[in-house]
């Protein structure tokens, strides 16, 4: 198989980190896997901010809502926390609507660069906004898309078919159980084929 693919096999949400800081070039490949994502119409309404200052990381952590289904077990504890940060913005005079797609487009690339350099991520959606922005002096017309956590990973989560729930989960080793739907489940050829157990 091809590295792009191994990569992407390999990339898991992390929650759990070492307190090593992130190089800044990898962050910076990061960012610049980001720029170069599909953009509609080539607008390209995403800007970034990178949080590296310490000061700034725990100031934004109680901001973030990190493992709804696991909660609290899910949160980073206080020494395995991320120690870098990646605001995905979406500029609004650029685009009013839907760009969350080119948001969505840019932040997978950049979830997969840092998995290819040894980082772990966590892409997290649900966050407290304007709190954050109001730390980072975000303009009002700059839409806080997503946050992505970064730092070299202390937890190895595990894919598993999906068998009832979607649920992700934590065994007695504190290992993360993610399910995954079945490929047999969401491919079709030549035609869609409607099965109860979907």
């Amino acid at each position: 198989m091809g590295a792009v693919y191994d990569t992407i096999c390999a990339r898991r949400s992390i929650r759990r980190f070492q307190l090593k800081p992130v190089l800044l070039d990898s962050l910076m490949r990061m960012v610049n896997a980001a720029r170069l994502a599909p953009s509609a119409s080539n607008l390209q309404p995403c800007e970034f901010v990178v949080i590296t200052e310490p000061g700034l990381c725990k100031a934004i952590f109680p901001f973030l809502r990190w493992a709804g289904h696991i909660e609290p077990q899910g949160n980073p504890a206080e020494n395995e926390r991320p120690t870098a940060y990646i605001v995905v913005l979406i500029d609004l005079h650029k685009r009013k609507k839907c760009g969350e797609v080119d948001a969505a487009a840019a932040t997978e690339n950049m979830l997969l660069v840092a998995c290819e350099e040894g980082l772990g991520t966590c892409w997290i959606g649900s966050c407290l906004q304007k709190k954050i922005k109001k730390v980072l002096r975000i303009p009002h017309h700059m839409k806080l898309e997503s946050v992505v956590a970064v730092g070299y990973p202390v937890e190895n989560p595990v894919v598993e078919d999906m068998q009832q729930s979607f649920q992700y989960w934590k065994d007695k080793q504190h290992v993360l159980h993610v399910p995954k739907r079945r490929m047999e489940d969401i491919c079709f050829i030549n035609g869609y084929v409607y099965s109860q157990n979907q």
